[in-house]
């Protein structure tokens, strides 16, 4: 039999092969710790996880109906008016564009948290990383049986590109995917993925922004000794970055011109944290209901925490924030939580989206996980900075306990640690049907309060249990 040890090892190895794992000693590199097995999931929860994607694309169709019904006087104009906070004007005005209207992003990524009552969905991320890195570790863990979750309909590389075949409505297309320098931590994952798809027979190349050929019949890439005329540019950069990425206007004008198709599209409101605040608007319930639906309606409210926009303007004297009550009472004035104990801020405060602070685990800061004093100062400051650089302020949904194995490999020992797990299931949407590719579980100490990839975590792909007949 062998030994866990001597399994984290392989997959170690196989790592490092791909690019994707970092050599020892390489401390910029991309490191976590190895598990010699899988995160297990009971076939219950793999079914919520099949069942989350449709309902999640219903909420990404809600949101951008309501963002178009806004600004067209067809709902309250204040809804388009908080998510083109701090946006440009030209942003906007191609956001605006009614041939984009029906566009929704190709990959939807939530982040979910396994709390001792059940999921919570903390965020949506339209622009993820992280997918080809998963797809690796797939490969690694599915061995001796395994049932990887993902597996069962072609797993990450698959459905990636079926998608991007969906989109342009064309077998055999030609994809690049773009990554900024901003992003340029996921290159090597993405330039893996690309590989794996062209070894399959799939014209699929990552690429950085300066390599694009602009012409005007359309976007080109030198490859293979020749030049390729490119169908699909998958975004890998946050639209904050614009202005910092060679060529982004000529992807954005051939975009616009019909000669390429992009995803995630340029939509800055399907971005936007503030969107979970707007479900939560007491206002806006019966908008809601009508437009997703009862059964959507009722599992996103039980999924998404509450969410405030963390907006400076006064409220009248006989209005109070809705939802929020500190010690029975409702809340007038967000200064009255400056104040807090350590226990009544069990709040985290998140930058909204249109910000270099607004993705990875950047611009959250989670309140009973800092002093009082940071506390405050955090939440002046964000009311400081609305109008221009919006922030939310959301419910904490504390993670479950976890006992987790890992590799130490300098000792070549198996240590067990308490974690809090995120999962990060990947819906690739082909023909408006999300489909789950995979999902990624991050575990952490449990004393850590933010569950991201870092050095310290185990990060693995999800598994099936085979349920026993006791069970």
């Amino acid at each position: 039999m062998v030994k866990p040890e001597e399994i984290c090892v392989k997959i170690k190895s196989s790592l490092i092969q791909s690019g994707i794992f970092s050599q020892d000693g390489d401390e910029e590199g991309n490191v976590w710790r190895i598990s010699p097995e899988p995160f297990y999931l009971s076939e219950e929860d793999v079914r919520f996880f099949h069942q989350l994607g449709p309902h999640l694309l219903k909420f990404y169709t809600a949101i951008n109906q309501l963002y178009f019904d806004s600004f067209k006087g067809k709902a309250p104009s204040w809804i388009a008016e908080y998510m083109d906070l701090g946006k440009p004007s030209n942003l906007i005005d191609y956001t605006r564009m009614n041939r984009f209207k029906s566009q929704m992003p190709g990959i939807i990524r939530p982040d979910v948290i396994m709390t001792e009552d059940g999921f919570a969905v903390t965020e949506l991320d339209s622009v993820p990383g992280g997918f080809g890195l998963t797809a690796q570790l797939m490969s690694a863990y599915a061995k001796d049986g395994r049932k990887i979750v993902g597996m069962e309909d072609g797993g990450i590389p698959r459905l990636f590109y079926k998608m991007l075949e969906s989109l342009a409505n064309s077998p055999g297309c030609v994809c690049v995917i773009v990554v900024s320098d901003e992003a340029g931590d996921y290159f090597n994952e993405m330039e893996y993925l690309a590989k794996l798809l062209k070894n399959d027979g799939f014209a699929v190349y990552a690429a950085r922004p300066e390599q694009i050929i602009f012409r005007e019949e359309g976007l080109y890439l030198k490859a293979d000794e020749k030049e390729v005329q490119i169908n699909v540019v998958y975004r890998f950069f946050e639209m904050f970055d614009l202005k910092n990425i060679p060529k982004s206007e000529l992807i954005m004008f051939s975009n616009k011109k019909g000669r390429v198709k992009t995803t995630p599209p340029f939509k800055h409101h399907l971005e936007e944290k503030l969107s979970f605040a707007l479900f939560h608007h007491p206002s806006l319930t019966a908008w809601w209901k009508n437009f997703m639906g009862l059964e959507t309606f009722n599992m996103l409210l039980h999924l998404i925490p509450k969410t405030w926009a963390l907006d400076n303007r006064a409220l009248p004297p006989h209005a109070v924030i809705p939802g929020l009550l500190l010690k029975g009472n409702g809340v007038r004035d967000w200064k009255e939580l400056i104040a807090l104990t350590q226990k009544e801020r069990e709040m985290a405060i998140k930058t909204s989206g249109f910000s270099p602070e607004s993705w990875g685990s950047r611009g959250v800061t989670i309140g009973h996980d800092v002093s009082g004093e940071e506390w405050g100062r955090t939440l002046e400051k964000c009311l400081e900075d609305f109008p221009r650089n919006p922030s939310i302020l959301q419910e904490f949904h504390k993670g479950k306990r976890i006992r987790v194995s890992y590799c130490e490999f300098e000792s070549r020992s198996v240590i067990e640690m308490d974690s809090r797990v995120r999962l990060t299931p990947y819906y690739f949407v082909i023909n408006k049907e999300p489909r789950l590719g995979g999902i990624l579980a991050t575990l952490c100490p449990h004393n850590k309060k933010k569950i991201h990839g870092m050095v310290d975590a185990v990060m693995v792909p999800c598994a099936v249990k085979e349920q026993t007949k006791n069970e």
